[in-house]
């Protein structure tokens, strides 16, 4: 699972990226606000990637310990 929000982060990154060069070439404030949107939220995944790691790096630690 973590994985798959790693690979869509990535794409969410080319896609900003893309967004933005397009932005620029054809001087288009709507592209570049789009590709900044993109980007935040490429961030907000990468953020929730982390969490999401910790969490179940914590859950498992908590599993392994006998009751």
């Amino acid at each position: 699972m973590l994985v798959a929000i790693l690979i869509f982060d990535i794409v969410l990154v080319a896609w900003s990226l893309h967004l933005m060069q397009e932005a620029f070439e054809n001087q288009e404030f709507s592209l570049m606000l789009a590709g900044t949107l993109v980007a935040l939220s490429a961030a907000a995944m990468l953020v929730v990637y982390f969490l999401m790691g910790n969490c179940i790096n914590y859950l498992t630690h908590i599993a392994l310990i006998p009751q």
